[in-house]
């Protein structure tokens, strides 16, 4: 594990699809332990990254000594995804990924996250995100209690 190498964010091509998946596999039961269990292979997670995260989302990854180590992807303004490897977490990556997704949001970004996500909650209050509002659950696949967060330039 070399946090040697500096990191630069580019943006994602289909080549990249393959390594997407696995970060978003091993960051999700990493950093949500209380998700149930991936029902998707590798495989069937790599199709949607390349048939529907890819071609609906402006996606970009972060890429340290040549190896993606994480990705954000944004919807219109909805950030829908940032996730990283989890040996990498706590070094930066992530605040790179979202300086590079807010820098191509002038108009602000929102998204969505877990009540129980407590990391990621600090992560993103840290950099200026603030609460709109709080769901019971119903309206994710997972069915857990959620919020909205927003940040607006200022």
């Amino acid at each position: 594990m070399s946090n040697g190498g500096t990191t630069r964010i580019r943006f994602a091509e289909e080549a990249d699809a393959a390594v997407i998946a696995r970060i978003h596999m091993a960051s999700r039961s990493a950093a949500m332990p209380y998700l149930p269990p991936q029902q998707r292979s590798h495989e069937q997670v790599t199709g949607w990254v390349q048939d529907v995260l890819l071609k609906r989302c402006r996606t970009w990854v972060a890429v340290r000594d040549a190896e993606i180590i994480g990705y954000a992807a944004l919807d219109g303004g909805r950030l829908e995804h940032l996730y990283l490897r989890p040996d990498v977490r706590r070094q930066g990556v992530g605040t790179l990924l979202l300086d590079e997704v807010r820098w191509h949001s002038p108009d602000g970004v929102c998204l969505r996250v877990f009540q129980q996500n407590t990391d990621a909650r600090a992560f993103y209050e840290s950099h200026g995100f603030t609460v709109l509002d709080t769901n019971d659950g119903d309206r994710n696949m997972e069915n857990l209690p959620d919020m909205t967060l927003r940040w607006t330039r200022r």
